[in-house]
């Protein structure tokens, strides 16, 4: 009984500071979209065809790991949990988008090549076996 009030107002604050951020993401993610389309032209316009596709690639992943934070924080909002595999396939997103910014600035070894490879299907496997594996939902 004692604890239902402390209880409460735990989750209204986490309620609202998740609402904001939910907020900022999604201003953040029409902002973008919107410049994305507005750098759209400039993507020929550029000194050589190769940055003008490097700047779309970066926009556009950074563009889909936004998308898949608003999802996080929704579904955290229906479930009142985290699911593991909307949080690895964010990991999948930004190690593809860093992979492609490093192979765009040529800073990459075969080495350093094959490591992001095995990251990458590490990130794989483990989203794999987090569907595979998760809980059952309550109905």
């Amino acid at each position: 009984m004692s604890q239902d009030l402390p209880l409460s107002l735990y989750r209204r604050a986490i309620r609202l500071v998740f609402n904001l951020v939910l907020v900022a993401l999604l201003i953040g993610l029409f902002v973008g979209v919107g410049r994305t389309f507005l750098e759209l032209g400039l993507t020929l316009s550029e000194p050589t065809l190769r940055l003008g596709l490097k700047e779309l690639i970066t926009n556009v992943l950074s563009l889909v790991i936004v998308l898949e934070l608003v999802r996080v924080f929704v579904d955290y909002f229906e479930l009142e949990r985290v699911r593991l595999e909307v949080l690895l396939e964010i990991g999948v997103a930004l190690a593809l988008r860093e992979l492609l910014l490093l192979l765009f600035a040529e800073k990459l070894s075969g080495l350093d090549l094959f490591f992001w490879t095995l990251g990458i299907l590490a990130l794989v496997a483990g989203r794999t076996l987090a569907v595979q594996f998760s809980p059952r939902r309550q109905a």
